[in-house]
């Protein structure tokens, strides 16, 4: 504790829950506009209850010195909102708002987050009653004036995808303002981890999102590992690095595809879509699931690789690089490409600062933020991998940043795979310390995902919080569309591509 109620630790570390004490509303607040204002990352804010107490707690990270900080303040149903002066708490205070019907005063836009009843009976944000909540019913901004219209899309789109509601207003084909609607995929998932670790507790963490399973997995693991006291041996945690980073490779590779295929460029968009298949079945090779499952386990990895596997994936590693490069090179070599790439659906750096943008996104601003550099754990201790960043702030910005990122992904699967440590790959977990917490970052694909986790007196999970990229990044994209033509939502959308899942939870 380097300041009072203020607990710093780093990643993966476990604390006491009373090295947290409660702060009071000014000094909490002071806190968290004080480290975001000096360049820190606002990873987790949420409601908790005590008893009778309404608790918030506060997450934040110096990358300067790749440390973690927690404070806490007890609030009444009333509190002064944050957002006005720390705008990446805007869809956290609309959260709590919904959750535990606290409501921040002075938000400029609250509104319900994932439609559901609070954990707190008889209480409600909005004074709704249980039954009468519909998801998706809720205002939405208005821009009026002359030849002023608005285009509402989804929640229902074609093809196989998630749901979720789009409604933009516009000046002919300019989009003046998106607006986002979520939670339609909400499961209440942070409430089935609450008593964790049990036998469903990993299929939950797998199912998070279904297309960053390593990430939410290897988040899950590491947060119960610390909690037990042990750690993944070293074996476990090069295999865990492979997976997390076939994980990136697969869908960055398929998102320079489907990016392609939004602008009619179809050699690349073929290529690539064969492409992720390929990463996809070299995971599915080790573990027997495509998307990874089955393979992160507490204590290490449940999967181990022989020398004659090692090989087998190196040699599959570089046949796949070759093609993804020349499908790469193809992309950045067509004018017609570059055209609707570059300039368009630009996020200024100081606004995806602002909005506490995380992962691709943000890097493509120009923001040197990657938890594997600035928050390491487990491989990426002891062997670092350069932070991708490109400055544009556009779709070719975003598109470029995930090129680069698979070059040296690819890069470091290589060296690990010919330099596995010996021994163990998976260590048996004992049981958790009670009256505890632990702050699990990792760099997802997406970007940073955070799992928040606290034991009660008996060892089991008390409260489980999960932050994944998307509910820092969704906003993200609604501010890309403003000022571009309405046709270019897809080209757009895909360049941030968020999970509905993943926020809904």
């Amino acid at each position: 504790m380097d300041a009072p109620g203020v607990c710093s630790f780093t990643n993966g570390e476990r604390f006491a829950v009373a090295d947290v004490p409660v702060l009071p509303f000014e000094a909490f607040r002071d806190f968290v506009l004080g480290s975001v204002g000096d360049g820190g990352s606002l990873f987790a804010l949420y409601g908790e209850r005590d008893g009778e107490r309404n608790l918030l707690r506060a997450c934040v990270g110096d990358p300067m010195q790749g440390s973690l900080k927690m404070a806490s303040t007890e609030v009444g149903d009333r509190y002064p909102s944050l957002t006005p002066d720390c705008p990446s708490a805007h869809w956290f205070e609309r959260e709590i708002a919904e959750v535990w019907a606290i409501v921040p005063e002075g938000h400029p836009w609250l509104k319900p987050i994932r439609f559901h009843a609070s954990r707190r009976p008889g209480h409600d944000a909005w004074g709704r009653k249980p039954e009468g909540i519909v998801v998706g019913d809720a205002d939405f901004f208005q821009v009026h004036g002359d030849e002023v219209h608005e285009v509402a899309v989804g929640p229902v789109h074609a093809g196989v995808i998630e749901p979720g509601h789009f409604r933009f207003q516009c000046h002919g084909e300019t989009v003046f303002l998106l607006e986002i609607s979520l939670g339609y995929q909400h499961r209440g998932v942070e409430r089935a981890l609450v008593g964790a670790p049990g036998p469903k507790s990993i299929a939950l963490a797998e199912t998070l999102a279904g297309d960053t399973t390593v990430g939410h997995t290897t988040a899950y693991c590491e947060a119960v590992e610390a909690l037990a006291g042990v750690e993944a041996p070293p074996r476990g945690q090069s295999l865990r690095g492979i997976a997390l980073e076939l994980e990136r490779m697969a869908n960055h590779v398929g998102d320079l595809g489907a990016l392609a295929g939004d602008v009619a460029y179809l050699p690349t968009a073929s290529f690539c879509g064969r492409l992720r298949g390929d990463i996809l079945n070299m995971t599915g090779w080790v573990c027997g699931s495509r998307f990874g499952r089955s393979w992160i386990r507490p204590g290490g990895s449940a999967w181990d690789l022989d020398d004659a596997m090692s090989a087998e994936l190196l040699r599959r590693l570089d046949a796949v690089m070759k093609d993804v490069t020349q499908a790469a090179n193809l992309l950045w070599n067509t004018p017609s490409v570059m055209a609707r790439f570059e300039g368009m659906g630009v996020v200024h750096r100081d606004s995806a600062l602002s909005l506490g943008l995380v992962g691709p996104a943000a890097r493509a601003c120009a923001i040197e933020t990657d938890v594997r550099e600035q928050y390491p754990s487990g491989v990426y201790r002891f062997s670092q991998i350069n932070v991708s960043t490109w400055d544009t702030c556009d779709v070719f910005a975003r598109a470029y940043v995930r090129w680069l990122e698979i070059e040296r992904s690819a890069a470091f699967i290589r060296k690990q795979l010919k330099e596995l440590a010996k021994g163990a790959h998976l260590e048996p977990v004992g049981p958790c310390e009670a009256n505890s917490m632990v702050v699990s970052l990792v760099e997802g694909w997406r970007g940073a995902i955070c799992h928040v986790a606290r034991t009660d007196a008996a060892g089991r999970i008390a409260s489980y919080k999960v932050v994944d990229p998307s509910f820092h990044n969704w906003i993200g994209l609604a501010m890309a569309l403003r000022n571009n033509p309405i046709s270019e939502f897809p080209l757009c959308n895909k360049s941030f591509n968020l999970s509905y899942c993943g926020h809904d939870l």
